[in-house]
This record gives C-alpha cells, structure tokens and sequence, in this order.
C-alpha cells in the first residue's frame, strides 16, 4: 500500500510555536493507530497521548487554581473538566488545523476521521506530550497556556449556573440545534461510585464530567457544554 504524504513538520512547528529539537517526535503524536497498522509502524501516538493528559491536568489545574484563589475543589473541577473534555481539545486542534497533518489509515481518512472529536483531541493530547519530551515541563506549559488560557476565561463566567442542563438545552433551542442527550455510566462499588457523563449536541461530543451521583455528572458536563458553544 502506497505511503501518503508526509506531514510538513516545519509548518506545523511554526503553528505550534515550539521548534523541536527531535522532529521524529512530532511524527510520532501525529501517527493514528489506523495508519500505524496499514504501514507497519513500529509505534502509535497512543503513549504521546497519555502523557500529553497528565501534562494537561496539572497545568490546566493550575491555571484554575490560581484563577480562582478562593474558590473550593469541586469548583476548580468544574472548571478543569469544562476546558479539557473531547469537544472542548478538539476545537482547540482545529484552531491549528492539527487534522490536516494527522497520519490516518484510508478507511478512517475516508470516513471523515480527520474532523472527528476523538481523533482531533487525542492528537492534541499527543502533541503536548511530544512537546514535553523534547522541550520540557516549561515548552510544555507555554503551549498549554497558549492554547487554553482563553477558554479558561470564557468558561469562568458559566461555572454559577444553577442548573447548566436546563440552560443547555435552552441554549439549543436558541440556536436551532436539536435538544442534548447525555451517555452516562457509573463505575466503582456503591459505597463510592464515580460517574461518568458525557453529552452530544447534534452527533458532536461537547462536553463530559465526572461526579458522585448521575446529576453532577450530567451537570458538568453540561457546564463544558455551554462553554463549548459560547465561544
């Protein structure tokens, strides 16, 4: 099977603002398992991922937690939670146009993958992680700073509303899109379940959020939603 062509790494180091010092990095965060087994690669951005959201965590928990000094922990969740949730990084990746330099398999570049939320976010996560492997935990922050700052502030504003599912929906409905639906799941024992929720506008993924019972959850996600659609 013919290789397409190789993402222009230069480019999109320029996008990115960090000029890597070890390109075969930023390849690797931009190599979808998809393409990985259709060319024989010998890795995935998989692993990339995985460190690129622990290095999200911690530099978007600080930036909540010294945005809002005085606020408890459950708030500075919500914030973190609305500004990190698959709808919220993929938006983040469109903004550099990262699905135009992701390696897809054909089925999935045929089937739209290079637009869709979970590959987008993921690509995004393993492209800080590609960062902070070559430039460290500072490279690695600026450009978390760089790309999130903003939504930090623009999400501030809806952490108080009192029941964000209702004004989600409403909000829907102003905009002529069709009313949310929320996946939700619980894991752990009853005594300390974890929920998970995760809510879809019109077939995108706009938000998700964790809590102890189905209603937080649901209400975070919700949070992360209207954030979503308000910028």
């Amino acid at each position: 099977m013919d290789r397409p062509a190789e993402p222009d790494l230069r480019e999109l180091m320029g996008i990115i603002g960090h000029d890597f010092a070890d390109p075969s990095l930023l390849r690797l965060a931009l190599v979808h398992r998809s393409y990985q087994s259709e060319h024989a690669e010998p890795d995935s951005n998989e692993r990339l991922e995985f460190l690129g959201d622990a290095v999200l965590g911690w530099v978007v928990a600080d930036l909540a937690f010294h945005r809002l000094p005085d606020d408890p922990e459950g708030r500075l969740s919500d914030l973190r939670q609305a500004v990190v949730n698959t709808g919220a990084l993929a938006d983040r990746a469109r903004e550099i146009s990262l699905g135009d330099y992701v390696l897809l398999g054909q089925g999935e570049s045929a089937g739209g993958g290079r637009d869709k939320d979970s590959i987008l976010a993921d690509s995004f996560e393993a492209v800080i992680g590609a960062v902070y492997l070559d430039g460290g935990d500072a490279a690695a922050a600026a450009f978390v700073r760089r790309m999130l700052a903003a939504s930090v502030e623009d999400t501030i504003p809806v952490l108080d509303t009192v029941d964000a599912k209702t004004a989600l929906q409403e909000l829907c409905a102003a905009e002529g899109l069709p009313a949310p639906r929320y996946d939700t799941d619980g894991e752990g024992p009853d005594h300390d379940r974890v929920f998970t929720a995760e809510v879809t506008v019109d077939g995108r993924v706009l938000g998700s959020g964790t809590g102890r019972t189905k209603k937080s959850a649901e209400q975070v996600a919700a949070r992360a939603a209207i954030a979503a659609l308000s910028r």
